[in-house]
């Protein structure tokens, strides 16, 4: 008797075991610069993270323009997520296809559902292949865009080996918004500089529907010193707008005048991601508002969007960019599950090109939230100096190198 009495003050007065409460599910869809950033950062702050990619393998976009100049292998842009599931990260290879905002559920392509707390979408672009009459999924068998990397970046290097001493190459460009805004005149660049080397009797034509465009004065001047004969640009003034193609003759039309060309590469407008419209975030523009503090979608609640298919106002779609909004949504996600406040973020981009091997440009910037867009702050970054010794250039190339290595190692390990 006593020693039950006993037992059942002790039990009365020890503390009870505390019940584990369980850890915050946040699902990550896209393995990307951001998708991929976003889903570290998360798991190591503590979360429970699932990060669903649809690819085994993640071919980077920036230096793809140097696979496409013969310059460096495809397979230095591969990049796996093993780093990333040792971080114990739950990776699934699927689909996404539906999203119910309400319920806070994923639906993947074989039926599997996942639940979240929080929702991190970084789904990249989709190419509008009905945005240019004549150019669709087949046509660019013909004319390639090369704008995702992967198969088409061969494609088009492939047709630029195989093209006749003499020929034209053409490339198109579209109006704004799109993925990495200087990425259409380094390919230029490159492009030229394998004509020059290798196809000394050919030309480059870019037809842009725009009349200024990121770096121009730099780009320009490098123009001028190394292809002065060999590389033309056209802008929208001067009637460089494509308006269709003809891919069986591989012809460019504008307003003005019928371009043939021997390789032409034609990057057509772009869109947010496919999962953006399913979730129901992408606008009429195709793109997706945001907070600029917590990158959660102005249109749905829980979900963030992160990336080239973020309204990120001045901020630039770049991989930079994406890396950078990825942790400082990651951070915000942390402090809303806590119901903190989160702090008002201040995010960098740079952008390094390459005019030829061992000549390089960049662009920074520094943005902040203001009037519910990220917006640049005055006097903060900047370009290349103009005039610059060549010794410049190629520590600027030099940077770059280091900088996509370094990116890398963060993102994929």
């Amino acid at each position: 008797m006593l020693g039950g009495l006993t037992a059942v003050s002790l039990a009365s007065i020890l503390p009870r075991p505390a019940i584990a409460q369980a850890r915050p599910k946040v699902v990550v869809i896209g393995g990307g610069f951001g998708g991929a950033t976003a889903a570290r950062e998360l798991k190591r702050a503590g979360l429970d993270v699932t990060l669903v990619e649809a690819n085994a393998t993640y071919v980077a976009c920036p230096f793809s323009n140097e696979v496409i100049a013969g310059l460096r292998p495809l397979e230095g842009q591969f990049f796996g997520y093993d780093a990333i599931r040792r971080e114990g990260i739950e990776l699934v290879q699927a689909t996404a296809t539906r999203i119910d905002a309400e319920a806070r559920r994923v639906t993947l392509a074989d039926g599997a559902q996942l639940s979240y707390d929080r929702l991190v979408l970084a789904p990249g672009i989709e190419l509008r292949f009905d945005a240019l009459p004549g150019y669709g999924e087949d046509a660019a068998e013909q004319m390639p865009h090369a704008w995702k990397a992967g198969s088409q970046t061969l494609l088009l290097r492939r047709q630029l080996e195989a093209m006749e001493d003499g020929g034209t190459v053409v490339i198109s460009v579209p109006p704004n918004p799109y993925r990495c805004p200087p990425g259409p005149y380094e390919r230029a660049s490159l492009i030229a500089h394998f004509l020059k080397t290798r196809k000394p009797r050919s030309k480059l034509l870019v037809l842009d529907a725009k009349d200024t465009f990121s770096k121009q004065r730099l780009f320009e001047q490098g123009w001028k010193e190394l292809y002065s004969n060999r590389l033309e640009w056209v802008g929208l003034a001067g009637g460089g707008q494509v308006t269709a193609v003809e891919p069986a003759t591989r012809t460019l039309v504008t307003d003005f005048a019928r371009h043939g060309a021997a390789v032409a590469n034609v990057i057509p407008p772009q869109r947010a991601g496919r999962i953006a419209e399913i979730a129901g975030v992408a606008d009429r523009s195709g793109w997706c508002p945001i907070d600029p503090v917590t990158f959660e979608s102005r249109l749905r609640a829980g979900i963030h969007v992160i990336g080239d298919s973020a309204i990120a106002g001045g901020m630039p779609k770049s991989a930079f960019s994406a890396n950078a909004q990825a942790k400082v949504c990651a951070a915000a996600v942390v402090d809303l599950l806590a119901d903190k406040e989160p702090a008002t973020p201040k995010l960098i981009n740079t952008c390094y090109s390459l005019v030829a091997p061992g000549y390089g440009i960049s662009v920074a910037g520094v943005y902040r939230p203001r009037n519910g867009l990220l917006a640049d702050v005055e006097g903060a970054g900047g370009t290349s100096p103009l005039e610059a010794p060549r010794q410049t250039r190629e520590l600027e190339a030099a940077y770059a190198e280091a900088w996509f290595r370094t990116i890398t190692a963060d993102v994929f390990g």
